[in-house]
């Protein structure tokens, strides 16, 4: 039997960790299939409060991962498949692998969310992709299309320009919901141009087995044109993960985990933190944040216990 295990990394998993540990609760980090969670798909964090200039994504990750371990935090990599949080013990499974504790925290994070188009799915990884840092450096010299108006869709742009010979930007409205110095940043770059009011309805070259371009509708006038290219990204906001919650514990309206008095949820001695339950702000500081308030939160819980 446990104190607590957290189930999920990144900022929020890390953080919740290291709290955790320095009040002797000896917890058990279950990392996922993405260690160390989106900002491991970035590459500069500049708004990360004590660094000089800017830190590399997963450089962070990597040092945030090394202090909760360092402090007694049991880190195991390996993804939850399995939880049953009906009752106490909550049990947890990892594969064949199952852990009982006194309280939970969840700090799955958030997935990117796709077009949902057939012909999306049939090029995945075929000049279709959600991550710029990822996948960049195989479009050397061509022309890629980024889909979205927000910051993420700016980053991928601003990023793509290091390879690609042209980055356009699709978005589906007249305006961008990027803050001011990401959309000035984007709008300033020579290599970077603008399409707006605009829907991709789909994703050409599935015969040919390679993104050969798109297919666009206009939302005003409804006409359907044709753009080439040789990669999308996809930069369309993301999903929280929550699908091994679902019956066990209350979602919001936007489908995010519900907390109440600060990181609880529906269910006493469980707690979310992060992209899993933050719909509004999903920065890696406030996921910290959260981090640290569902591992007080936890303690407290478990000391009237």
């Amino acid at each position: 039997m446990r104190d607590l295990i957290i189930i999920g990394s990144g900022p929020a998993g890390y953080t919740a960790a290291l709290y955790a540990a320095r009040a002797s609760l000896a917890p058990l980090l279950f990392e996922g299939d993405q260690v160390g969670g989106q900002l491991t798909t970035t590459t500069e964090v500049e708004n990360w409060p004590g660094v000089k200039k800017s830190i590399l994504g997963p450089e962070l990750m990597d040092l945030m991962r090394e202090q909760a371990k360092s402090f007694g935090t049991e880190i195991a990599s390996a993804t939850v498949t399995k939880v049953d949080l009906t009752s106490s013990p909550f049990k947890v499974w990892a594969g064949d692998r199952m852990e009982e504790a006194k309280s939970v925290i969840i700090a799955t994070g958030a997935s990117a969310r796709r077009l949902g188009l057939e012909s999306e799915k049939a090029l995945f990884g075929k000049g279709v992709s959600a991550c710029a840092t990822c996948d960049g450096f195989f479009f050397k010299d061509k022309k890629v299309l980024v889909v979205g108006g927000g910051d993420s869709a700016m980053e991928e742009a601003n990023f793509l320009t290091k390879f690609a010979s042209r980055v356009t930007i699709l978005v589906r409205s007249d305006k961008l919901r990027a803050s001011k110095i990401m959309a000035e940043r984007a709008a300033k770059n020579p290599k970077i141009d603008f399409v707006w009011n605009v829907d991709v309805v789909e994703v050409l070259g599935v015969a040919e087995g390679r993104v050969t371009g798109v297919k666009v509708k206009d939302a005003k006038t409804g006409e359907v044109k044709e753009m080439a290219c040789d990669g999308v990204f996809a930069a369309i906001g993301h999903v929280p993960n929550v699908s091994l919650f679902q019956g066990q514990l209350e979602l919001d309206e936007r489908g995010y985990l519900k907390t109440n008095d600060g990181s609880l949820t529906s269910r006493p001695g469980v707690f979310a933190a992060g992209d899993v339950q933050d719909w509004k702000y999903r920065q890696a500081v406030t996921a910290a944040g959260s981090g640290c308030m569902a591992a007080l939160d936890a303690l407290r819980f478990l000391e009237k216990e």
